[in-house]
């Protein structure tokens, strides 16, 4: 993909083109392994399921764990780099993702689900630091007009490390405790030397410096965030679609074994790669319809097919049912990045305080899967796919009109 830096440019003239696709490729990078991270987290749910014996509502808790770093973190990030720069704040979310990493040799030698939790949370603030960064410096790394689709394509590497990590973690982490627990360890340690050579190629390669203050016009750069309605309501509607599509991926390997008959929870896994392989295709889909199609038209027509999955994945159909449930990940493949750059546009000298409030909503995530799991132990699995549903309603509201909501006064 040419980016293209003809535009009433946002990087500095003393930045070469050739280092613009060089901080597009290294930062395109940071996507995958934060969605390795991600796909490692929803086969983790049912691996302490099964090693440390507990429900699926306590499990739920390293959703909380994990998506409420993003609360506490994002803001600050944002604070940070008003101060400094982007990448500051990405090599210091490289370091808080190594260091939680790490953490997982003595959370697997103590075998506590309390000092799990406490990994993944130190693990999600650094992953806050970096998504606080990451999505806004990659919509201004070319033209304005084509943000949505630079940020579709950045964010389909996030679908390439969402399919792996079930991969790995449906291999090494089921069987005997034992063995499964060395595995997790070893997996982590690895990521965690992996995530420190990425923080020193960065380190050592000059980044192009972004001026917010000539995205826009002048009115709109003089506007505060507090008339932004857009993203206000873009802060809602990331909410409910985190929320919807952790609930989703926390449970998918529950329901696949209620389900499916006959399937183990390592078979599930597998399914759930193919679930992510769906997901990835459905960014690089998307990535190419928005040429075509307006983002926020597919935006809100895939948050209604998704609407119309979850009530089939409801009914319990067996094999049709989890059909369904593979095909959500597809149309929620576009919705995350699309709402992002919705509502990051036009913000001016405003981005990086209202990338970190639309980072800050991914603690929908938090919020929602342990009422989902809570809702599983007291009814069933199938019934707590109620709550995507409803938060893909609000999703679609955001597609249709939310998103120009400052256009209609």
């Amino acid at each position: 993909m040419a980016l293209n830096i003809s535009s009433p440019t946002v990087v500095t003239a003393t930045q070469p083109a050739g280092n613009i696709r060089l901080a597009y490729i290294l930062v395109t990078s940071l996507f995958f392994m934060w969605g390795l991270s991600y796909g490692l987290l929803d086969v983790l749910n049912k691996h302490f399921q099964e090693t440390l014996n507990i429900t699926r509502a306590r499990s739920g808790l390293l959703q909380m764990a994990y998506f409420g770093a993003y609360f506490v973190m994002a803001l600050p990030a944002s604070m940070l780099m008003n101060r400094t720069s982007y990448k500051t704040g990405i090599l210091l979310g490289l370091a808080l993702f190594a260091a939680g990493a790490l953490l997982f040799i003595p959370a697997t030698s103590a075998a506590q689900f309390e000092f799990f939790l406490f990994a993944l949370f130190v693990i999600a603030c650094g992953l806050a630091c970096l998504e606080t960064a990451a999505n806004p410096y990659v919509t201004f790394l070319g033209a304005p007009e084509t943000s949505e689709r630079r940020l579709n394509l950045s964010q389909s590497f996030f679908g390439v490390g969402s399919f792996v990590g079930p991969l790995i973690g449906g291999a090494l982490f089921f069987g005997d405790s034992a063995t499964s627990s060395g595995s997790v360890k070893g997996t982590y340690v690895a990521i965690a030397g992996v995530v420190a050579l990425i923080a020193l190629l960065i380190a050592r390669t000059p980044m192009p410096h972004i001026r917010e203050e000539t995205v826009t016009d002048a009115g709109a750069n003089a506007k505060s965030l507090g008339k932004q309605r857009h993203l206000q309501l873009a802060v809602v509607a990331q909410f409910f679609y985190v929320a919807a599509q952790v609930g989703i991926g926390a449970f998918f390997i529950n329901y696949v074994t209620e389900h499916a008959q006959g399937t183990t929870s390592q078979q599930a896994s597998f399914l759930l790669s193919v679930a992510m392989v769906c997901f990835l295709a459905g960014r690089f889909l998307g990535t190419a319809l928005m040429s075509r199609i307006a983002p926020a038209t597919l935006l809100c027509t895939y948050a209604v097919i998704n609407v119309a999955l979850c009530v089939i994945v409801m009914a319990g159909w067996g094999k049709v049912s989890v059909a369904a449930l593979v095909a959500t990940f597809f149309f929620m493949s576009i919705q995350f990045p699309t709402i992002f750059a919705l509502g990051v546009k036009n913000l001016g000298v405003h981005t990086k305080r209202g990338a970190s409030f639309i980072i800050m909503a991914i603690a929908g995530g938090a919020l929602v899967t342990p009422l989902m799991g809570l809702v599983a132990d007291r009814s069933s699995t199938a019934i707590s796919f109620l709550i995507p549903a409803a938060c893909f309603v609000v999703v679609a509201w955001y597609g249709r009109y939310g998103w120009r909501a400052d256009a209609r006064g």
